[in-house]
């Protein structure tokens, strides 16, 4: 990939929703040309979207934990994913190689919430949980440019 490319994709991880002018002042590139090659990231799958980036606390989302999780029966089908998608809380969901089979990220109010979705997931996942919380978030989905 271009040096140039890279430069892009670093300045939409920042601000995905900058100009195609403010990318072409930032590269050297006219309006046209930058338009150009992001359409043509796009068009490779190197962009695959762009989305807003909510902040939890103002959603009163205040509990952020990872929950690991493991089948109760080895032998039962590896289908943990769908009998929780339905779980709006759960807002990721990670295979993972160790000794949990799925890593969730969770949002939720409060830490009383927090309880009562793991007994849902226990119940609903038919697994045990092993659960840390987030005190803080010194950074996140750094961009890998």
């Amino acid at each position: 990939m271009e040096k140039l490319d890279r430069r892009i994709l670093a300045l939409l991880a920042r601000e995905g929703r900058m100009s195609y002018t403010d990318i072409g002042r930032e590269t050297g590139l006219s309006t046209s040309a930058a338009q150009q090659r992001v359409r043509r990231l796009e068009q490779r799958g190197v962009i695959t979207g762009y989305r807003a980036v909510l902040d939890a606390a103002e959603l009163g989302l205040m509990v952020t934990a990872f929950v690991a999780i493991k089948p109760f029966d080895p032998s039962q089908p590896d289908d943990a994913p769908e009998r929780l998608q339905h779980i709006e809380e759960i807002i990721s969901c990670y295979s993972v190689a160790g000794e949990p089979s799925y890593l969730l990220k969770v949002q939720v109010p409060t830490m009383s919430h927090l309880e009562s979705l793991l007994a849902r997931i226990r119940a609903d996942g038919k697994v045990s949980t092993h659960t840390t919380t987030v005190l803080s978030v010194p950074y996140e989905d750094r961009p890998q440019i």
